[in-house]
């Protein structure tokens, strides 16, 4: 009986807390302007353009690359090498660490360029399953009704094998299962969006500032302070457009490089109050399958994916399972 009575208080609780005094485009404008505001202040931070050399390898050459500090990025360097590596390059080694094709370079380094089909195909796969669980959360967050209460809750560390990308997003509504018909609709946003050729940005802010971005957000509010403890008071966030996320990265550096896509589809996630589960699967731009092979890998991502939710580690800030929805 006690167990009940603590349940409801629960659920009455999260229904009040989660009622935003901003609508969601009012919060989306104010969370874009403390943005632009961060980013402008870090620019002019830099104060004194100082150079800095830049030895790109490519399997065939070694040019070094003079580049300003704090301000130029891979995809700069990938710009003055050629357009065609701009396009295909996904993310970076920046001295044998991946590093987002849009995030400045802060020292002499050496740069290695990876596309979709590179050899080091783990890094560039798991910041690709990333990124498209990032423009998840973005279609999501604007597929409702301004009279449904939506706030995204996270997407756990990419697991390819598990056969779909995913966000978990909190809705209030009751037992809610879409028509095949919203499926569809969501699959036509997502490749609305990836159409745009959008590039994804990358910041680094302090908790204050986070807090103040998604006070909107009571999940996110809660996140955020466990995430800057284990990372220096930190918070790393991305953007597409005018949706901005968190997350540790890297991420790929534009929404160009996804190729055919599906929302397969939303699960309500066990013993968890109206937390649904969305999951797709996407290819790289380039790689064709045939109907009937594209249709298997469809099937396999409308199943239940009950990869868990992460923790951050104190040692490395890199994510660890955590079982949390009873499955296996």
């Amino acid at each position: 009986m006690y167990q009940r009575c603590k349940s409801l208080c629960l659920t009455s609780n999260l229904q009040s807390r989660y009622k935003s005094i901003l609508s969601k485009i009012e919060a989306k404008e104010r969370r874009n302007l403390l943005f632009e505001e961060e980013k402008k202040r870090q620019r002019t931070a830099v104060g004194r353009i100082e150079k800095i050399e830049v030895k790109y390898l490519s399997p065939v050459e070694e040019v070094t690359l003079i580049m300003n500090k704090c301000i130029s990025t891979p995809m700069d360097c990938a710009k003055h090498i050629s357009e065609g590596v701009s396009k295909v390059s996904a993310i970076a080694m920046v001295d044998g660490s991946p590093w987002d094709m849009n995030r400045p370079l802060l020292s002499n380094c050496e740069l290695k360029l990876l596309n979709l089909l590179s050899p080091e195909n783990k890094v560039v796969n798991t910041a690709f399953w990333r990124t498209c669980s990032f423009i998840l959360g973005a279609v999501v967050d604007i597929a409702f009704k301004q009279d449904v209460t939506v706030h995204l809750h996270s997407f756990p560390v990419p697991v390819i094998k598990s056969g779909s990308f995913i966000y978990d997003v909190y809705l209030d509504l009751a037992d809610w299962k879409p028509t095949d018909q919203e499926m569809r609709a969501l699959s036509a946003q997502y490749v609305k969006l990836i159409n745009k050729e959008l590039p994804i940005e990358r910041i680094e802010i302090s908790e204050n500032l986070a807090l103040e971005m998604f006070q909107d957000n009571p999940i996110k509010m809660t996140q955020i302070p466990n995430i800057a403890k284990t990372n220096n008071n930190k918070i790393i966030l991305y953007r597409i457009g005018d949706y901005i996320d968190i997350s540790k990265g890297p991420m790929v550096g534009n929404s160009s490089l996804i190729g055919r896509c599906t929302i397969a589809s939303v699960h309500k996630i066990p013993e968890k109050e109206n937390l649904y589960r969305f999951q797709g699967m996407a290819l790289p731009k380039g790689v064709i399958l045939n109907q009937y092979a594209y249709g298997l890998l469809e099937n396999r991502a409308r199943k239940f994916n009950d990869t868990t939710w992460p923790v951050f580690s104190e040692e490395n800030n890199e994510v660890e399972d955590t079982k949390v929805l009873g499955r296996n």
